[in-house]
C-alpha cells in the first residue's frame, strides 16, 4: 500500500510540469466570494434581486463616462452578486465566478509552479481587494480574491443587511463541466476540492457533481453537460443557490413580494434528486436563483449515483 501511494504521487509531481517537492504550498480557501453575471436590463435586475430577493446594493463602479460598470449586491459580509451591464446580446450570462483565499499571492505562487498561466503579480481592484484570474479546463474564469483592510468589502462589514433578505447565505454556485476529468483534476487534485455527491436525473447518466471548497462548507456543483448547449439550458445550469432554513416560509414570504417586483414566474417547492427541498427562480435574464434548504426531507443523505459521466 505504501509503495502503490507513494508511486501515485510521483506520478502526480511527474504529470505536472515544473512541479518539485518544495513547491509554493496551497493557501487557505475561504469560501465562494462572488458571482458575476451580464444583465440585460439593470433596473429589471436590482427588481430581482433587491425588491424580491431583499438584498442591499453597498456600492457600484462607474465607467469614465459615468455609465454602470457594476454593481454589487451583497448577499452577507463575504459574498455578493456583481451584476454587469451586458457587452453582447443573447449570450451567456455567467461573466466569472470568485472564491476567497487567505493569501492571493500565495495562491498564485501555488498556481504558477503547478504550471497554471497566472499574472506576474497581484494587483489590487478598483475596490482595492487583491484579485487575478485564472480559467479553468471548460473556459470559466476563477477570480481568486482577498479581501484587504482597506478594501470596501471589509469596510462595509456589518453594514447593509438589515432589509429583508431571503437568505443569509450562497450555499452553492453551479457551471458547467464537459470534462469530467479535467475539471476533477483542476478543482480536486489542484485546489483542493472534496467531491461530497454526484447524482443523476434518470440514473443512467451522471448528471450533477458536488465539490465542497477544502476550507469551508460552500461548494462548486458540476453540471455536466449531456446535450448542447442554449441560452436556456446554461442560464439554468450556472446558478446560485440560496440557503434557506424553511422553504415554505421562504415561499410565503416570497410571494408577498412578487407584485411589487413584478415576479410573475409561478414559486414551486419541490423535493430534488439529493432530497432536499428547493425551490427554482429566474432574474430577467434566465439565470436561476436556487433556493434550498440544508437537510433532507428526512434526514437521510441521499446514496451518490453510480452512473458514468455523459460522454461529448
Amino acid at each position: 500500500m505504501r509503495v502503490a501511494c507513494a508511486l501515485l504521487a510521483l506520478n502526480f509531481l511527474c504529470a505536472v510540469p515544473g512541479v518539485a517537492q518544495d513547491a509554493p504550498k496551497r493557501p487557505k480557501i475561504i469560501g465562494v466570494a462572488h458571482i458575476s453575471l451580464f444583465v440585460h436590463d439593470i433596473a429589471k435586475s436590482r427588481e430581482f434581486y433587491k425588491d424580491f430577493l431583499g438584498f442591499d446594493e453597498p456600492f457600484q463602479l462607474d465607467k469614465s463616462d459615468g455609465s454602470l460598470a457594476l454593481t454589487f449586491i451583497k448577499v452577507n459580509d463575504r459574498q455578493y452578486i456583481e451584476l454587469v451591464p451586458e457587452t453582447k446580446p443573447d449570450t451567456d450570462r455567467l461573466g466569472h465566478i470568485s472564491i476567497e483565499v487567505e493569501s492571493a499571492e500565495a495562491m498564485r505562487l501555488y498556481l504558477k509552479a503547478h504550471g497554471v498561466k497566472v499574472p506576474d503579480s497581484v494587483p489590487k481592484g478598483r475596490i482595492k481587494n487583491s484579485n487575478f484570474n485564472v480559467k479553468d479546463p471548460d473556459g470559466h474564469q476563477v477570480e481568486i480574491v482577498q479581501y484587504e483592510p482597506d478594501g470596501w468589502t471589509v469596510r462595509e462589514k456589518g453594514k447593509f443587511m438589515n432589509g429583508p433578505r431571503i437568505s443569509k447565505r450562497m450555499m452553492h454556485l453551479g457551471i458547467t463541466v464537459g470534462d469530467l476529468d479535467a475539471s476533477m483534476a483542476f478543482y480536486r487534485d489542484l485546489l483542493g476540492f472534496q467531491e461530497i455527491w454526484r447524482g443523476s436525473r434518470d440514473g443512467k447518466v451522471l448528471s450533477w457533481v458536488n465539490m465542497k471548497l477544502p476550507d469551508s462548507d460552500d461548494y462548486i456543483e458540476f453540471m455536466l453537460k449531456d446535450r448542447p448547449q442554449t441560452l436556456s439550458t446554461l442560464g439554468t445550469a450556472h446558478h446560485i443557490a440560496l440557503e434557506t432554513p424553511d422553504i415554505e416560509k421562504s415561499k410565503s414570504e416570497l410571494a408577498a413580494r412578487a407584485e411589487n417586483a413584478h415576479y410573475t414566474k409561478p414559486l414551486e417547492v419541490r423535493t430534488g434528486t439529493n432530497r432536499k427541498r428547493q425551490m427554482n427562480l429566474y432574474d430577467p435574464d434566465g439565470t436561476r436563483t436556487e433556493m434550498m434548504e440544508p437537510g433532507t426531507v428526512d434526514g437521510v443523505s441521499a446514496p451518490s449515483s453510480t452512473a458514468a459521466p455523459p460522454k461529448n
